[in-house]
Parts: structure tokens; sequence; C-alpha cells
């Protein structure tokens, strides 16, 4: 299933001398690009660009039912919708809180590829995500190297720099906003947030600027209000990209209170909340489970259904005891185990990843009973295609998997980026594994 550009660049890289199989060293060296924590692949990943791009109009058609769901299966009612994803009490109530407003369709979904398609992992929907800054800029790099500009020349390798879309976007929403044009943007961290993600967004800060967005670091203990305006460091505030989430929030109510001149400045028309906390409800994983069973396919067109069919796995919400009741559905989870993958509803980077492959049977029902009382999803396993790098070292071809992290904005396809591993070496790809991730490139051609 290898590509022919895949092809003609691991056929490159045997020949003797040819600089393409240390271009990625070159890369890394680099001084002129942030410094990421984890290390590069041998190559980037290649793929055509009707497939990403088709994969890309497929997720914009979900991510519109996604965020009508509550209007197609509950009648408008956000606290039955609430219910059916497992969001209660307090989350409940912070994510209600700008419910009225329509979500922003920003953000990065992960998928994997299978050989035939891309398939659809999660949503990840708002601001609090990773990856906007080298998802172009290891690309733009690399089309600096001689030796790789030849090569994309000859194959007609591209790709979107998804640093610059974002730019645009967030200035396009300032000015409808608040009619700000050249914003100033405080990228918000939640108490002791920099000390753990600075950097994350450290290396977010240095790019964005680059490409001419006036960003700022902060945490909510250096944000005040004056006159009605948020400011921080006596600096008026237009956008605050919020990097901080619902549970954050709720670890203690200082944090709440924190908050509150973030959500009053939105609420005044005077600062743009790029995203508000209701975008982390349509990404619960249970949101999924809504569109893929077919107990709620009356809420959508034929077409609809199709696109459902071709992008997102077999998934299925398990939201108590009383799930693990339904005999029919309780069958097909007993009989396909080792097709299966159990992710629990309220963690994320692969933590608490139960893959039915790897269990026997009592330790998968374990695990079902305890995902069900919790709160969980179990989905279709998804086997992500092989991808054969060259080693630098052996010039040998090497077998390695990759997570692709797809970006959207409201008009489409915003770039993506690779978390590559060697094949086989972990059930899922993410922070679970990160000793092994190395952080890919994308271009398309």
């Amino acid at each position: 299933m290898t590509n022919s550009v895949t092809r003609a660049y691991n056929t490159a890289c045997r020949v003797p001398g040819n600089a393409l199989v240390d271009v990625m060293r070159t890369v890394e060296a680099d001084a002129r690009i942030p410094t990421w924590k984890r290390p590069y692949p041998p190559r980037p990943v290649f793929v055509p660009q009707d497939r990403i791009h088709g994969f890309a109009d497929d997720l914009m058609q979900l991510l519109g039912m996604l965020t009508t769901l509550p209007e197609r299966l509950f009648d408008g009612d956000l606290d039955r919708f609430m219910a059916a994803v497992g969001v209660h009490g307090a989350r409940a109530e912070l994510m209600r809180r700008h419910a009225p407003e329509t979500p922003r369709l920003s953000g990065r979904a992960d998928a994997y590829h299978d050989g035939t398609g891309f398939k659809l992992l999660e949503f990840g929907i708002g601001s609090d995500l990773g990856g906007w800054d080298w998802a172009g800029e290891v690309p733009r790099a690399l089309l600096e190297v001689d030796g790789f500009a030849s090569f994309a020349r000859e194959h007609g390798l591209d790709y979107v720099h998804t640093g610059r879309a974002t730019v645009r976007t967030i200035k396009e929403a300032a000015a409808a906003y608040n009619g700000v044009r050249e914003p100033v943007v405080a990228l918000v961290e939640a108490p002791g947030g920099m000390d753990t993600f600075g950097s994350i967004w450290h290396n977010l800060h240095r790019v964005m600027r680059g490409l001419g967005l006036d960003l700022h670091l902060a945490e909510l203990t250096e944000l005040q209000e004056k006159d009605g305006r948020l400011v921080l460091n006596g600096l008026p505030i237009d956008v605050v990209w919020r990097a901080f989430d619902t549970d954050q929030l709720l670890e203690n109510t200082r944090n709440l209170e924190l908050a509150e001149p973030v959500f009053r400045a939105h609420e005044a028309g005077q600062t743009l909340l790029w995203h508000t906390l209701q975008s982390n409800l349509f990404g619960e994983k249970a949101c999924m489970a809504l569109l893929s069973d077919p107990r709620y396919a009356h809420g959508f067109s034929a077409e609809e259904r199709r696109v459902i069919e071709r992008a997102l796995p077999w998934t299925r919400s398990l939201q108590g005891p009383a799930a693990l009741q339904d005999t029919a559905l309780v069958e097909q989870l007993r009989d396909r185990r080792e097709h299966l993958i159990l992710k629990p509803d309220n963690l994320f980077g692969g933590y608490g990843v139960v893959a039915g492959w790897e269990t026997g049977d009592d330790e998968w029902w374990t695990a079902l009973t305890e995902g069900a009382a919790a709160g969980c999803v179990v989905q279709e396993r998804v086997v992500p295609q092989t991808e054969l790098m060259v080693d630098p070292a052996t010039g040998t071809e090497q077998p390695w998997q990759t997570l692709w992290g797809v970006f959207y904005h409201p008009d489409g396809y915003a770039g993506a980026h690779a978390r590559v591993i060697p094949a086989d070496s972990s059930a899922v790809i993410g922070l679970r594994c990160i000793d092994r991730i190395h952080t890919g490139s994308v271009f398309h051609y």
C-alpha cells in the first residue's frame, strides 16, 4: 500500500551519498525553528492531496453533525444531551455557560490511515490542543534544505502551514467580534499551567509572533479587569486563546473565580474568548457513539450516514452499569474483544485505554464493567498503515506507524502533523508511549 512518493524517497535514501537520508538531522540542527521535546523520524510522511482533503471534507461534515446533536437527537434539550454523553454536575454547568453561542469549528482531529482511507479516532475541538506550531514549521524548514527542495519540486510536494492558517482565523474572528483587525492575543493557562505545559506554549509563542500575531503568554492569576476591559500587565487584551480546560478550573474554587473576568469580558463583547468551554462538550468521546449508533440514525440524512460509515469506526458508549444490561451489545463486546478498544471518557493521550486484543476474556470484562461505571466508549480497532522508512544509521527499511493530527478551521483543512512510532510498539499512539513518539511532518502531492 506504499504510495509512489514514499517509494521514490526510500529508493533515493538507499543510494550511497544521497543527502535525503540525513535531511531530518539537518532540520533538527536548524536553530531557526523551535526546539521540540521529541526526535524526528527518518523522513516526512506523504499523502495524495485528494485523500487528505477528502478526509478533511468528511471531517467538516462530521463536525457539522456533531455540534447540532442536541437539536437533531434531543429536541434542543441540552440537559438530555449532556446526560447522554456523561457530562454532569459542575462540568455541565461550565460547559453550558456559553451554550447559546454557535461552537467555533476549529481544532485538531486524530486519525489513522488503515491503508484504504482515514478513520477518525477522536474529535479535538478548541484551542487547548497542541501542535499548532510545529505542523507548519517543520515542512517549511524542510523546503529550505536543497536536497529535499529538489525532491519536492520533482514530485509536486506541498503543505498547508497550520500556524499561518491559525493566525488568519484568529484575526478574522476578532474583526467579526469586536472590530479589531490586528488583535492583542493572550494565551491563558490555569494557575501552574505554564510550569506543566510551558515548553509547548513558548514554542507556539515564538512561531506565532514570527507569523505576525501579537501573542502573549499568561496564567489566569496575571489578568485584571480595568474599565470593563481585560488587561495583562496594563495591556488591553482583544482575544483570549484559552489553554485551560474545565477540569483545571474545577480543581478548586479559586480557579473558577479567576476565570470569571475572562467570561465577563467575553459576554460584554470586549474580549473574544477563542473557544468557550462549550467546545469541550462536543469533544466528549461519547459524542462519537451518538453518530455511530444505529438507534440514532433517524437524526441524519442518507448522505450523512454514508460519511459516518466511511470516516468513523464503529463506536458505542457505556454510561453507567445499566449500559451492560443490553444483552445484544454485551454479546458483541464479548465476542469481538480482539477487534475492540476501550477509551475512558475523561482521560486523554492514551491513558486508561484497554486494547481488547491485548487482554483475556476475564480482564476484558473487568475493564468493561469498570469503564461503564466511570463512563467510556468502546470502538472498533483501526490498524494504522505501516510506513517504511530508511534508517540513516543502517540504510535498512524499518516499519513505523503514524497518528495523523488533522487541523481544521471554519473554512476547512488547516494542515496536518504526524506522530510516528516504531510499528507495533504500542496499542495507541499518545502520551502513554511518549518515549517512542517522533515528531513527524506531512506533505501532500
